[in-house]
């Protein structure tokens, strides 16, 4: 209706659809990080804080069933916001929390990352980073919940196949990228054919992004276009930051992602992003990082955070959850 953009109108609705669970086994604290907002999760304690959060009901719950100690970042969004925020403002917060364990009670050698779709990305970024603090404690474990892990290949065949299924079709997403990319809306659709990564780009980096990585029975043969398509440079001009390795996480050098430690990958099969965990999952295994991978059958892009939302609940949020809380529980 053009009163305002997409990602503000999404924002909105996960607000108004966001019932705040109080739950006697949880103390939850809003605090800052310096001028980062944070929100604080603790098992066993009585109260609870009234900020409306479409995530707090999957916090409370993944607090409670694992007995741990939970934060979760405010990090400042879209549409006001751009990249690097997100990243500095996870980085610097956890980084922060890091410093601080002892005063929240938390095993310095039992912390995990943890973060969904975009904060997947997010999560898996800032883990990269941390390997090389040593000052640090290091991260026991990275838990990845179907995340963007690249924003190169847009013809993978879960791009393909989903493309217009809710909560994030192909449209969405791309909007959402250049959005936070701040990369011109016009460029979408060189975007989508790959016309904006110069050819040798792209033979450096095929072995890790490209569809060949696919198993063959999860793509359609009359579905594979071609790509990357013929190069233009005025696009590769306005979108090459896209090919920052700072940006995608599945591009990082091996003696990097050698380091990592180990993974929880969440897919689901209705989801444009599936094949981005494939694909990170592949480059986890080949350099030797342990990879614990859950696949919903009939998951969806989102649906983690429909947790307790009464006709918006879905028993693939339950099987996902559950299934991150025993592993958490079980390292």
């Amino acid at each position: 209706m053009r009163i305002c953009s997409m990602p503000r109108f999404v924002r909105f609705v996960h607000d108004i659809m966001s019932e705040k669970k109080k739950d006697p086994r949880v103390m939850v604290t809003d605090l800052q990080f310096g001028t980062i907002p944070v929100r604080l999760f603790q098992p066993k304690a009585t109260s609870c804080s009234s900020r409306r959060d479409m995530y707090h009901n999957l916090c409370i719950f993944l607090t409670w069933k694992t007995d741990s100690v939970l934060l979760c970042v405010g990090y400042r969004k879209l549409p006001d916001h751009h990249y690097p925020v997100i990243t500095k403002d996870c980085l610097n917060a956890t980084i922060h929390f890091l410093k601080s364990l002892e005063t929240y009670g938390v095993d310095p050698s039992r912390v995990v990352v943890c973060g969904e779709s975009a904060g997947g990305l997010t999560a898996a970024q800032i883990t990269q980073i941390l390997v090389a603090q040593r000052d640090l404690p290091k991260i026991r474990a990275q838990v990845l919940i179907y995340p963007v892990i690249q924003g190169v290949n847009y013809q993978l065949p879960s791009t393909q196949q989903n493309q217009n299924v809710p909560f994030l079709t192909r449209d969405f997403m791309l909007t959402c990228v250049c959005r936070y990319m701040a990369i011109d809306l016009s460029w979408k659709d060189v975007m989508l054919k790959g016309a904006y990564i110069p050819p040798e780009t792209w033979k450096k980096y095929r072995k890790w992004l490209s569809s060949e990585n696919i198993s063959k029975n999860l793509k359609n043969k009359d579905l594979e276009p071609q790509f990357p398509g013929p190069f233009n440079e005025a696009a590769y001009l306005e979108t090459k930051h896209l090919l920052d390795v700072e940006n995608a996480p599945l591009l990082a050098d091996d003696e990097t992602i050698a380091q990592l430690p180990e993974a929880f990958l969440v897919s689901c099969e209705n989801d444009v992003l599936r094949d981005h965990t494939l694909l990170y999952k592949k480059r986890l295994e080949d350099q030797g990082v342990p990879v614990s991978w859950y696949h919903v059958e009939d998951g969806f892009h989102g649906c983690a955070a429909f947790l307790n939302m009464k006709s918006f609940s879905f028993p693939c949020s339950m099987k996902i959850l559950n299934a991150v809380a025993s592993y958490v529980k079980s390292i």
